[in-house]
C-alpha cells in the first residue's frame, strides 16, 4: 500500500523550494515526475503561483492518493494527476517548460534515467530546466556512511536499483541534450542537480 505521508518530503520540500524558486521559470508549465504522496508538489505550487504544475506518477496506487491530496488542496495551478511511467515509449504530455523529479532515480532501474532524459529531450526546449533531486555518489564514492548503508538496503530490496554515480548520470544527461548547469549540496548528504536544455 502506498504511504498518504512522508516524513521526508515534508522535511525537504523548503530546501528543495529554495533551490527551484531561483531556477524554474516564472511562468508556464512544470511536470513533476515521480510525484508520490503530492506532499512536494502542493507546497512549491502554493509557493510559486505564477506556474501550473502537472503531477504524475508511474504507481497507480500512489495516483490515487494524489489525486485526493490535490483535489483536498483546491490549488487552481495545479492539474489533475496523471499516470506516468518514464519507460513507455509515448509520454501523455505534449510539453513543458520545466520537468522535476525528486527522488527517483534510485528507487527504479537504470533504464528509467535513460527514459527520463530522452523524454526531456522531447518535451523540453533550449535554455529550459530539468531538474533532479536525490542522494548521488560523486567521485564515484558515496558522500556519507549513511549513503553507503541506504544503497545496501536499496540494492536488497531490488537488485536493479541504488545510488546512481553524478558523474555516469550527467554523461547521459550531455549526450540527450543537457547541460549540468548547477550542483547543489542539501540537507541528510542530498543533491539538487540542475541541468539545461542545450541547442
Amino acid at each position: 500500500m502506498a504511504p498518504a505521508y512522508s516524513a521526508a518530503a515534508n522535511r525537504n520540500k523548503k530546501p528543495i523550494l529554495a533551490v527551484l524558486g531561483r531556477v524554474l521559470p516564472k511562468h508556464g508549465l512544470v511536470l513533476e515526475i515521480a510525484s508520490g504522496t503530492g506532499q512536494h508538489v502542493l507546497h512549491f505550487a502554493a509557493a510559486l503561483p505564477g506556474l501550473r504544475w502537472q503531477p504524475s506518477d508511474a504507481n497507480p496506487e500512489f495516483l490515487s492518493l494524489l489525486m485526493e491530496s490535490v483535489a483536498s488542496a483546491g490549488l487552481e495551478n495545479v492539474k489533475r494527476p496523471i499516470l506516468l511511467d518514464v519507460t513507455e515509449t509515448t509520454l501523455p504530455v505534449r510539453a513543458a517548460n520545466a520537468i522535476v523529479c525528486i527522488n527517483m532515480i534510485h528507487v527504479s532501474p537504470w533504464k528509467a534515467t535513460l527514459a527520463l532524459f530522452d523524454g526531456a529531450e522531447k518535451l523540453l526546449s533550449s535554455g529550459e530546466v530539468l531538474y533532479l533531486y536525490g542522494p548521488f555518489r560523486r567521485g564515484y564514492k558515496h558522500t556519507a556512511p549513511s549513503n553507503k548503508a541506504f544503497d545496501a538496503s536499496l540494492r536488497c530490496r531490488d537488485s536493479a536499483w541504488g545510488i546512481r554515480d553524478m558523474e555516469k548520470v550527467v554523461i547521459e544527461a550531455e549526450a540527450a541534450g543537457f547541460a549540468l548547469a548547477e550542483v547543489v549540496s542539501m540537507p541528510a548528504n542530498n543533491f539538487s542537480v540542475v541541468f539545461r536544455k542545450a541547442k
